[in-house]
């Protein structure tokens, strides 16, 4: 760590200095609003459609986040960054007050002010949904222009990029472990309608805080051109206006994932991306919406006990992110650790067994270490997968003006996992509830949903990682990719809308150019696993 602060300038030590303290403001927020929202909602909906709803919230404010970032993406052209970033993050404090707001209007209590029993206000627990969405959209803002940011702190130099990145993804998810650990503490004393109250003043702190970071707009964003769906807006003129800038972000994001789909499916060298990088995702973040609650409140019979869980995936993913730091040497290619990624997913087999007693918050803490190795396979995979897919497609260049290979690659992948997570998680959801109407043991209904559903997706995972030329030995120290193909090959396998220009250098770091996207996008999850891709 010395090493690496030692790197930067006094001005960028001091800049990056305060953009860790209000990042881990942000991060503490974050997951103290998402966890206490996902256990609300755990909660109040009925018995009958609680885990269909569950499910349909979660996908709403992931696919909003997509909207977050196609709505902000202009005004990061017309107004310096801190200035955007300190906006949004406050708007998004305002949006967390919401719910307080509406709960203390309609009778409801803090847990320790009603003799230590929780009392919810009189509103509909419907009422969640618009809440969540429109925080979504402010959460997709916040997580687009925390990755442009730190080009404006050390400039375009590559290295120091990937320093900061790396400095700030292990101080994100120490502060993501952390949160997640004492938000249970938060709702036993305020209960689920107020644990959250942290979180606007926390939200306003960071963005106060990111105030004070120097403002220098010298550098060129190059790493919003590469953003899927935005590459268009760094091409128009300034001047024009907001909606038309707008409305080139729309038409930029569906031709990004047109060409993406393209790319991807007509590919042998990308094909395998789908299964290794959407599904992958998909799992990680269903068994921290989906499993992780099921298991708190139907068989612990404390909601409040999944956000333990989920701390001790947040430490996984911490432990997975190092690994890849310190072994990038040793381990060149992401095939070893998404094999590795695909075995630990059948360790959610526990989940059905493991001997817990109702009632008694040991039983959670057993399960956040079941959870450890899972999460860290996956931020292993995600993190060395990210690194692949920025060096494989660094000459790649698509012909249309609007579109980045690269951009559209991420937009094709993001997009399709959002699809997967929207579709089979309600699917999921209503089963189960019919499941828990019928009165089947919760244990019963975790073996279907926890370990059939995972060692399916390990068996896919694991099939994805033979289809690569190169890949059948254990450890490859080459993958058909950027490092392996010659340039001859690479024009044969590319589809003919994408042109080779062995030209072109890539000085974006992949962390900028994943954007809002992958990342612990309800959770606060996922896609401050972004950060993760710089290591």
């Amino acid at each position: 760590m010395v090493t690496l602060w030692s790197a930067f300038t006094a001005r960028e030590r001091r800049d990056i200095g305060i953009y860790i303290f209000g990042i881990m403001c942000y991060k503490f927020a974050l997951e103290y609003y998402n966890g206490a929202f996902i256990t609300l909602a755990n909660e109040r909906f009925p018995t009958s459609s609680k885990y269909t709803k569950v499910a349909m919230l979660t996908g709403l404010n992931s696919a909003m986040q997509c909207v977050g970032s196609i709505l902000i993406a202009p005004l990061i052209k017309r107004l310096p960054t801190r200035t955007v970033l300190s906006g949004a993050v406050i708007m998004f404090g305002l949006i967390s007050t919401v719910l307080l707001i509406c709960d203390a209007a309609t009778g409801g209590k803090p847990k320790m002010a009603n003799g230590g029993k929780t009392k919810y206000g009189s509103w509909n627990p419907n009422g969640l949904f618009p809440i969540y969405v429109i925080s979504g959209i402010a959460y997709g803002m916040v997580e687009l222009i925390r990755r442009v940011i730190p080009r404006d702190i050390v400039g375009g130099d590559v290295i120091k990029l990937r320093k900061m990145d790396a400095i700030v993804h292990v101080m994100y998810e120490v502060a993501g472990t952390i949160g997640a650990f004492t938000s249970t503490s938060l709702i036993g004393k305020l209960g689920y309608n107020y644990s959250s109250i942290p979180s606007p003043i926390l939200f306003c702190t960071a963005g106060l805080v990111w105030r004070f970071v120097s403002d220098h707009r010298t550098t060129v964003r190059a790493s919003l051109a590469d953003e899927p769906g935005l590459s268009g807006l760094e091409k128009e003129d300034t001047k024009k206006s907001y909606m038309h800038s707008i409305w080139v972000g729309v038409r930029s994001f569906g031709k990004s994932f047109y060409f993406g789909l393209l790319l991807v499916c007509s590919s042998r060298k990308y094909i395998w991306l789908l299964p290794g990088y959407s599904f992958a995702l998909y799992g990680h973040r269903y068994l921290e919406n989906g499993l992780a609650p099921i298991f708190a409140k139907q068989i612990l019979g404390v909601s409040s006990w999944s956000q333990i869980i989920v701390g001790g995936s947040n430490f996984g993913e911490l432990l997975g992110a190092l690994s890849v730091l310190l072994f990038s040497t040793k381990i060149s290619t992401p095939i070893p650790w998404l094999r590795l990624d695909a075995l630990a997913l059948n360790l959610v087999w526990i989940l059905p067994f493991i001997k817990v007693t109702k009632g008694k918050v040991a039983g959670a803490w057993r399960v956040a270490g079941c959870f450890i190795p899972i999460s860290y396979g996956w931020a292993a995979g995600d993190v060395s997968l990210a690194a692949y897919i920025q060096s494989s497609l660094a000459k790649i260049e698509n012909i249309d003006p609007d579109v980045s290979a690269l951009g559209a690659v991420m937009a094709f992948l993001y997009v399709t996992y959002i699809v997967m997570y929207a579709v089979i998680s309600s699917v999921l959801g209503r089963w189960v509830d019919k499941q828990l109407v019928k009165k089947v043991a919760p244990q019963d209904i975790l073996k279907k949903i926890g370990g059939i559903q995972f060692s399916i997706l390990c068996v896919i995972v694991l099939l994805a990682t033979l289809i690569p030329r190169g890949a059948l030995s254990f450890n490859p120290k080459v993958v058909e990719g950027a490092n392996s193909i010659e340039e001859g090959d690479e024009q044969e396998e590319t589809p003919a809308s994408f042109e080779h220009d062995a030209e072109k250098k890539s000085s974006i770091d992949l962390d900028h150019v994943h954007g809002h996207q992958l990342n612990k996008m309800t959770h606060g999850n996922g896609n401050d696993k972004l950060a993760q891709s710089s290591l």
